[in-house]
């Protein structure tokens, strides 16, 4: 069964990153455009579940919107 995860993409001076929110452990992706890093982190995703089970999406659902702030420190 499909699901939908929300994932981040960062855009770096050497090229992108993405990592998925609400996923149990640490899943990245990287990529010289936004679409490699996203297709990376997907594969990545894909072996982070089969390594480690369905319950690694059990708080993934839970993450209702992102947003992006700054902080001035």
């Amino acid at each position: 069964m499909a699901r939908t995860i929300k994932v981040i993409v960062e855009e770096h001076p050497d090229g992108f990153v993405a990592y998925p929110v609400g996923l149990r452990g640490v899943v990245v992706g990287e990529g010289r455009s936004a679409e490699a890093a996203l297709a990376d982190v997907q594969s990545a995703i894909q072996f982070h579940i089969e390594t480690f089970g369905a319950d690694a999406l059990d708080t993934a659902d839970l993450v209702i919107n992102i947003m992006v702030r700054e902080a001035h420190v």
